[in-house]
């Protein structure tokens, strides 16, 4: 696994997504109310660039002429064919056995942690103690 800084949070805000490329794939950067979502930009039924679909929620039926939309923002719709799927797992709505859009993990990460290398120098408390400097062994 390798780790890629690809934007500043600021440019992700809640309701957006940013396409960017990574070792040469597209990949859909989507965040949704804070919960952040990066899937492959190829829809696995038809080839399509399916981060350009539109996001939506689960219609949901107990009978006819009853239908009520859940779990607002946590689907993509492909542009193409309409096929539909999970963001957070990448599995298909129509054929979750087989088919599913590629998902990766996507995390915030503060600045300070990214430039944070793995090597650490041996250090030493100090302290001024009136006119004294003081380290502590």
């Amino acid at each position: 696994m390798s780790r890629h800084v690809v934007c500043p949070a600021a440019e992700l805000p809640p309701g957006t997504r940013k396409v960017v490329v990574i070792d040469g794939r597209e990949i859909g950067l989507f965040n949704v109310e804070g919960r952040l979502h990066a899937l492959l930009n190829r829809c696995p039924h038809g080839g399509a660039a399916i981060c350009s679909g539109v996001v939506t929620g689960l219609s949901q039926s107990s009978g006819p002429g009853d239908y009520r939309l859940e779990r607002r923002g946590e689907f993509l719709r492909c542009p193409w064919h309409g096929w539909e799927f999970d963001m957070a797992t990448g599995q298909s709505w129509c054929d979750p056995r087989r088919t599913r859009v590629r998902s990766f993990e996507v995390r915030r990460e503060t600045g300070g942690d990214l430039v944070m290398g793995p090597y650490v120098a041996e250090r030493y408390h100090v302290t001024v103690e009136d006119t004294y400097i003081v380290v502590d062994l």
